[in-house]
């Protein structure tokens, strides 16, 4: 075919035409021009970016006819034949073909012999990464300490594969991506040569396609220009790319903020039906949200957000009414699915739960809410009993009641009564809860049977594997300290092990005190305020 792609066409050929990595070409030009270019150099980045070009480029100003110079004048036979890919001194070679170590042995034996007729016998690796470990092994001793006529280029997409014992031989240089205003630049400039009119924001379309990939966004216009014959809209970019419109996505995501969980639906149902890719479409969806999130907190421009200023404007107007914390929400659950939709088999069936679960949104009280509620919660309490009676109520601290004073009352009438044995016995699981919370599971499976002056008993009931677990010595330990300083004085503790099975009467029944307590806080002002305010109710009152 004499057809040649745009990518191939408009590869660069110099360091000036190398697109979005002013880092790394002005670094090599100084290390050129001042003769100071190391002999083992790696490229590292995303697909498309230019590594490889910029490797040729290198080939060529080290054995370009005037240099070494960092800027190869192209038209000598030795840039000519790197161009054209003839040159006998330089080596292209695919890792990934080959990654064995016999090619690495076969490259040991030929870099011993001098170049043809160039000034550098130069080595290109391409996805070096591939190359086994047997094959890095092996090439160690040669990178390290190479003919000085051999110069490596090495160029990757996955530098943390590659073994640190190569990575600390060679000059790193990490490409980034492209930014989205650099590749519409460089499409503008394409365009204008070939000629080919096409609206700028199918230019940007293309570009956030390209996802920061200068060969992938030039692979695009060529899509588009073999879609459409001399100019192309921005609805022909999207039906040549089979690309979602930015329109839908509003839509979408305008539906999800309002809970409207039927029309979220029914526009998924008709991408699913025009047959656009799913995953591409949550990919979408949650940019989008990020975007929103960005806008909402007042940033709307680049380097964040590299969008259009119309879609900016949109935008705004969309997050206008909605709260932060509503759009970060949507945000979050939409991010929770990533694994489940990446990885589904159904990305239809994990989107439509996805978009239920977000409808139930509407139904849940906002921070800011619950705190206008908190606020009129104390208003009211200050009007009713005044704010230094609600602040001794609320500042009321929990050790008052499980202090040793009280325990030594609730000892007093458990000695007293039989009765408050069971009472008491709450109490102590109360404090076993906060203070050797390993044993509560075991300690609920028993009741307290007698307490004296300075005598305890605890009796187990069930499994005897409980009974063994508090004879333990550390566990009986913990048993006897938590009980003195329950009953503020030193305890004598023993564990039994009941012979029959617990009923209901073994279970510790409310006594009138308990009782009394409970109702008292049910009809406490804060809790009647609290509960008419927040719209509430009680499931259970636990006596501390």
């Amino acid at each position: 075919m004499s057809y040649l792609v745009l990518a191939r066409k408009y590869r660069p050929q110099t360091f000036e035409q190398v697109v979005g990595q002013d880092h790394v070409t002005n670094t090599l030009r100084n290390a050129i021009r001042a003769d100071r270019v190391a002999h083992a150099i790696l490229f590292a980045g995303p697909r498309g970016v230019g590594k490889t070009s910029v490797a040729r480029i290198m080939a060529k100003a080290m054995n370009c006819q005037h240099g070494p110079t960092p800027s190869p004048c192209d038209v000598c036979q030795s840039c000519k034949e790197i161009t054209e890919g003839i040159a006998v001194d330089v080596f292209e070679i695919d890792g990934a073909s080959n990654r064995g170590i016999n090619e690495i042995r076969e490259l040991r034996e030929n870099i011993k012999y001098m170049p043809g007729h160039s000034r550098f016998k130069i080595y290109i690796i391409d996805e070096v990464h591939m190359l086994t470990a047997e094959a890095f092994n092996a090439l160690l001793k040669t990178l390290e300490e190479p003919p000085a006529h051999v110069l490596f280029l090495f160029a990757t997409t996955e530098a943390h594969k590659i073994p640190i014992t190569i990575l600390s031989r060679c000059q790193r240089h990490n490409f980034k991506r492209i930014g989205l205003e650099d590749i519409v630049r460089s499409l503008e400039r394409v365009c204008q040569e070939l000629p080919f009119n096409i609206a700028e924001d199918g230019l940007r379309l293309l570009a956030r396609e390209a996802g920061g990939s200068m060969r992938d966004a030039l692979s695009l216009l060529d899509q588009v220009m073999a879609y459409s014959e001399g100019e192309a809209t921005e609805d022909q970019v999207l039906d040549s790319l089979g690309a979602i419109d930015r329109r839908v996505i509003f839509d979408l995501s305008s539906a999800l903020l309002a809970s409207n969980v039927i029309a979220a639906l029914d526009l998924l149902e008709e991408l699913y039906n025009f047959g656009h890719d799913l995953k591409r479409l949550y990919r979408q969806i949650l940019s989008h949200f990020r975007h929103l999130i960005l806008v909402k907190m007042g940033q709307t421009g680049p380097p964040l957000i590299d969008v259009p200023v119309n879609d900016i404007t949109l935008m705004e107007r969309q997050v206008e009414d909605v709260s932060l914390e509503s759009v970060n929400q949507v945000f979050a659950v939409l991010f929770e699915g990533e694994a489940g939709i990446r990885l589904s088999a159904q990305p239809k069936l994990a989107l439509e739960a996805l978009f239920i679960k977000l409808a139930q949104f509407k139904h849940l009280v906002s921070f800011d809410q619950i705190l206008q509620k908190l606020d009129r919660v104390t208003k009211r309490l200050e009007e009713r009993c005044g704010p230094s009676e609600q602040s001794d109520v609320l500042a009321r601290p929990k050790q008052e009641v499980l202090g040793v004073s009280g325990a030594n009352e609730l000892s007093s009438e458990a000695e007293a009564s039989s009765n408050d044995l069971g009472e008491t016995w709450q109490q102590l699981l109360s404090v076993f809860h906060e203070r050797c919370r390993s044993l509560v599971p075991s300690l609920e499976k028993a009741v307290l049977s007698k307490v004296a002056e300075d005598f305890l008993e605890i009796r187990v009931h069930g499994n005897s594997f409980y009974t063994a677990r508090l004879q333990d010595k550390k566990s009986l330990a913990a048993i006897q300290k938590v009980c003195n300083q329950f009953f503020g004085r030193n305890m004598t503790i023993k564990i039994t092990e009941a012979q029959d099975k617990i009923s209901d009467n073994n279970h510790p029944r409310e006594s009138d005190r308990t009782r009394r307590l409970k109702k008292e806080a049910l009809s406490h002002p804060i809790v009647v305020d609290t509960l008419e305010v927040f719209q509430g109710k009680v499931v259970d009152v636990k006596i501390l």
